[in-house]
């Protein structure tokens, strides 16, 4: 929201300023973009014209179906011969020439009410939003030149208008004409006949420049679209209308009845400043440490956790490694000397008998040490 206590009044961007009027109420109003959506989209439905298509029409013949056995769908066929209109579906909303689906009827609801608190809070949000440079700048207006926003134009300079020529140099002079050169993007050739009537043209002289009364401001021409921020020249006594139209926060409206402003829900709206007061950190709570569940891992399958239980573990495997590492050696050393024909010697197997009687040598010789 603006929030200036003063407002210079200019004649034009070089001269000297010497005229300041008091920033009215409704612009110290919140933002609400989202209800000024829903009651522009609203409003924007009322000047709709009812129409309808006939309700003859797609019914205006005389077909009948065919009935079953004919191996054709059962839709109404246009009787005779000799044409190719003979036996065409008819009256179905698929087929060629038939009735539309759901007919459209001048009785529909057409227009849509708007509560009058509803209307003038979105109007208010749409005069605040106007005094906002950044949001004047994302709707698309060129106002990086103009000295101030709102732009308060003195009224003997607007009382002088009265030719095309004065308003562009008016414009020019407050370097605000970049917005209109802007919209001449929308200055278009009319599609139809009306080229050659003298109507070749759909906008004339200035384009997306619109006069109004302050007493007659309307949310259709202060947000189009929806969209809030347009960009608008004040006259200085305009300006000063605003607080007997809309009052201010501690006087209540003298033109409309039981009309006061908005509130803002937040005084100051910077919540992280809010946050990170001490008044607020001093009446928080401490932050709580929590601890990470760990997923308790298989021993058999995970090596760290193998060892965590058997640091020993890391031995026997690192042993197990070497021994491979030799035997794989060994067997390449082999295979190598067969290829090369060499003699290979390899050391003899113990037999089964042996091998019975080193198992009972070595249990009698712990059966000595224990006994001893």
């Amino acid at each position: 929201m603006a929030a200036r206590p003063l407002v210079a009044v200019y004649t034009s961007a070089k001269d000297k300023v010497e005229h300041h009027v008091p920033l009215p109420g409704v612009f110290t109003a919140p933002v609400r973009p989202d209800l000024v959506k829903e009651v522009h989209s609203k409003m924007n439905k009322n000047h709709r014209q009812p129409y309808a298509v006939s309700k003859y029409a797609g019914a205006q013949t005389s077909a009948e179906s065919w009935g079953t056995g004919r191996a054709v769908a059962r839709i109404p066929r246009v009787p005779g011969g000799g044409t190719h209109r003979a036996g065409q579906g008819a009256f179905g909303n698929m087929c060629r020439g038939g009735r539309m689906f759901a007919p459209t009827k001048i009785w529909r609801r057409w227009h849509r009410k708007v509560n009058l608190n509803e209307k003038r809070y979105a109007m208010v949000s749409a005069l605040a939003a106007t005094a906002i440079p950044s949001l004047v700048l994302a709707r698309g207006h060129r106002i990086e030149a103009v000295p101030e926003i709102p732009l308060v134009v003195d009224n003997k300079v607007i009382d002088s208008l009265d030719k095309t020529k004065k308003a562009i140099a008016l414009l020019k002079s407050l370097d605000a004409f970049a917005d209109v050169d802007k919209a001449k993007d929308s200055y278009k050739i009319r599609t139809g006949a009306g080229k050659a009537r003298n109507r070749r043209y759909t906008h004339r002289n200035l384009i997306g420049v619109e006069l109004c009364s302050v007493s007659r401001l309307n949310l259709l021409q202060l947000a189009p679209g929806g969209h809030l921020g347009r960009f608008v020249i004040w006259t200085k006594d305009a300006f000063e209308e605003l607080d007997a139209l809309y009052g201010s926060q501690r006087k209540v409206s003298s033109l409309k009845s039981d009309f006061r402003l908005p509130r803002p829900l937040l005084t100051n709206p910077d919540l992280s400043r809010i946050i990170n007061s001490t008044e607020v950190q001093s009446a928080l709570r401490a932050t709580k440490k929590t601890q990470k569940k760990t997923t308790r891992k298989n021993p058999l399958k995970n090596l760290g956790s193998l060892i965590k239980l058997n640091p020993y573990a890391k031995t026997i495997r690192r042993r197990e490694a070497v021994k491979r590492d030799k035997a794989a050696k060994k067997k390449s050393q082999v295979a190598e000397k067969k290829l090369k024909g060499e003699k290979v010697t390899t050391a003899p197997k113990i037999s089964t008998k042996l091998k019975a009687k080193l198992r009972q040598e070595r249990k009698k010789f712990y059966e000595t040490l224990l006994s001893a």
